[in-house]
């Protein structure tokens, strides 16, 4: 008996026709899709951040380094910005530490706090991302045209304001726990 088409027991084999429309629907599926575009942008970027001196980094610490302010950010505050604890922020700004990409200090406002400035590799880093991004910008319009990337551009920013006010409504309905 299959599951899909007959609501069968955990552990039942589906039928072959069911394989193939779970296949389909998950090839279909738009957040899957969102996610794959995502990881295969990603995949293309670590790898010219590798060829140009960056290896070693990782979509976390890309994060991190992306959300520093140019004049140094509090742990607590890039943590937040992450959306992870200050714990697992504080591996990756050792992490980043060790490989000569940020410094930390104590912060001037508050030397209870730990701040967090980029170092000249930091710098170089974010250099050359920005500058690999304008490749990929460049590669993408060639692809689709101008007119397209910026319709998806738009269409994403409307995607993401939808999503954004529906976690603002569940959050202050409470419905979305």
């Amino acid at each position: 008996m299959s599951t899909l088409s007959r609501g069968g027991a955990v552990g039942d084999k589906a039928a072959p026709d069911d394989a193939e429309r779970v296949r389909t629907l998950r090839q279909d599926n738009l957040g899957r899709m969102f996610l794959d575009a995502y990881r295969a942008f990603s995949a293309r970027a670590f790898e010219r951040l590798r060829a140009r001196g960056h290896p070693g980094l990782g979509p976390s610490h890309s994060l991190l380094l992306a959300n520093l302010d140019p004049e140094g950010t509090r742990i607590t505050v890039l943590a937040e910005r992450v959306g992870m604890s200050k714990q697992a922020m504080g591996q990756l700004v050792g992490d980043l530490t060790r490989e000569g990409y940020v410094t930390r200090a104590p912060d001037p406002d508050d030397r209870r706090a730990t701040r967090v400035a980029f170092t000249e590799r930091g710098q170089r880093f974010l250099r050359d991302a920005y500058e690999i991004r304008r490749e990929m910008d460049a590669e993408y319009i060639a692809l689709l045209g101008e007119d397209r990337v910026q319709a998806l551009r738009a269409d994403l920013a409307a995607v993401l304001a939808a999503g954004a006010r529906a976690t603002e409504e569940d959050a202050a309905t409470g419905s979305g726990s």
